[in-house]
């Protein structure tokens, strides 16, 4: 009866190993991006939330050149490069015209890179549009997040491999 009890005991033990590591070996490819109008400034302030591992792992396929972004090594030549790629995976027009927006800083909170930008002398935002594909490259399954506070009235979007483009009212 020990014995049966044990061999039990030993399979559900083993079963359960192998399903909390195939969770754990599964990853999320997720990216936030949060907008906000600030009217009284007149301005766009943009904040992003990206893996760094996964953005490091971009910007190497990108530009043949491993970064370290997040890291005691990271280089001013890393930021730029960062930079760069984020500026060609995420565009926004407003009322149909492409806007560049200004870096302003960068943080790291836990393994997300936390990226501030902002857009200034906007007087007011009726239509934003949105190209977001970042990550998208290295992983198909990657979904970015916008979330749009405009005055007041919150917008969102989910952009997809196939569905990487949007507009925000």
């Amino acid at each position: 009866m020990k014995k049966k009890m044990k061999w039990k005991q030993s399979s559900l033990f083993l079963v359960a190993i192998i399903v909390l590591s195939s969770f754990a070996m599964h990853k999320f490819y997720v990216g936030m991006f949060q907008m906000k109008f600030v009217p009284q400034k007149k301005e766009l302030h943009i904040t992003t939330r990206i893996f760094v591992d996964d953005l490091n792992l971009a910007l190497e396929k990108k530009f043949h050149k491993k970064t370290f972004i997040g890291e005691p090594k990271e280089s001013k030549e890393d930021e730029v490069l960062m930079q760069k790629y984020i500026a060609e995976k995420f565009k926004l027009k407003i009322k149909g015209q492409a806007k560049n927006y200004t870096f302003l800083s960068k943080e790291m909170e836990n393994n997300v890179v936390i990226c501030y930008f902002k857009i200034k002398e906007l007087a007011q935002i009726t239509s934003l549009e949105v190209e977001n594909s970042i990550l998208m490259e290295i992983y198909p399954e990657q979904q970015n997040i916008i979330q749009f506070d405009n005055n007041g009235e919150k917008n969102s979007l989910l952009f997809t491999e196939d569905n990487f483009k949007g507009m925000l009212k």
